[in-house]
């Protein structure tokens, strides 16, 4: 290892570092946008499929399309704003800004975009005959908004705060207390639709969970490289000054050669896997690697403790 490090310039060294750094700590105007694009997908959802199917499915959009119907006059981006405002000012009374952070903002761009998406796209009708399309939509949408938005450390707001405010004056947990809420609006739904709306709202609240989970797995997805080179130097200077990574070096013994082997650790994206793996199959093509999915990495150049 030291040699390597001996052959590596001071420059090389330093740019492999504010890279691991810029990833770990994405700049201002990076998280802005991820951001609203996590929340923009989400009012898509609500106008676009929720709303018009009256799919419940909890949260403030599902408390603002029952309303809605109870009172016909107004949109449900009117409810939005109403629900949301009054949350955001229980939040700010009972919690914290700490705890509060970005969910101030996430609660009212919500409501921005849903009123401008009734302006450009009104969605009297469903977009189609097919229910069960809609309702797919419906859950895929928001929950890939949710998984951009939670990835980055932040939440949609809405129910949020109410379930904070929950897990601060009971013993219930903020999902205990999540689902709590989002059953009590998909009971409404219900009793209001109808039991075949109603088994949607219950069949969607479901799926929305599940696949929040799985998008934010998917977008953390990492590979762990394990690889055994007779050129572990090359390897460890590529894996440095190429893709801009590190590794861990240790001594190994082969089971069949019995020769010490010097075996080589990193942490890659998928990109960077494929890069190093095409540089193995020019350089060393007897290598031996094993590539692992990891959904959860932390510590430097990655997610922050």
């Amino acid at each position: 290892m030291s040699g390597i490090q001996e052959e590596l310039s001071a420059s090389q060294i330093e740019e492999s570092v504010r890279i691991a750094n810029r990833r770990e700590h994405p700049g201002k105007l990076r998280f802005f946008a991820t951001l609203n694009l996590g929340i923009f997908l989400t009012s898509l959802g609500v106008e676009l499929f929720k709303s018009p199917n009256h799919f419940a499915l909890g949260g403030t959009s599902g408390m603002s399309i029952i309303l809605a119907t109870l009172f016909p006059g107004l949109p449900v981006s009117a409810f939005m704003w109403v629900i949301n405002t009054i949350l955001v000012v229980l939040g700010l009374v009972s919690l914290d800004r700490k705890t509060m952070g970005w969910t101030v903002y996430t609660s009212f761009a919500l409501s921005a975009y849903i009123s401008l998406l009734e302006l450009l796209l009104p969605m009297p009708h469903p977009l189609t005959d097919d229910t069960l399309l809609e309702l797919i939509f419906a859950v895929l949408l928001p929950a890939v908004g949710s998984a951009i938005v939670f990835n980055i450390g932040a939440s949609t707001g809405g129910t949020d705060i109410l379930a904070m405010i929950l897990k601060k004056h009971t013993s219930l947990e903020i999902g205990k207390a999540l689902m709590v809420v989002d059953s009590l609006i998909v009971a409404a739904a219900a009793v209001i639709y109808g039991p075949r709306t109603g088994l949607y709202c219950v069949l969607g609240l479901l799926a929305k969970a599940f696949f929040v989970d799985v998008f934010i797995e998917s977008i953390n997805t990492l590979k762990v490289c394990t690889v055994i080179s007779r050129n572990p130097d090359e390897v460890l200077r590529f894996i440095v000054t190429v893709l801009h990574r590190t590794a861990t070096v240790r001594k190994e013994w082969g089971g069949f050669s019995g020769r010490e082997e010097r075996v080589l650790v990193t942490v890659l994206s998928r990109r960077e896997a494929a890069k190093l793996r095409n540089q193995l199959r020019r350089s060393d093509p007897s290598a031996f690697i094993t590539i692992v999915n990891s959904s959860e990495i932390i510590g430097r150049g990655f997610r922050g403790v």
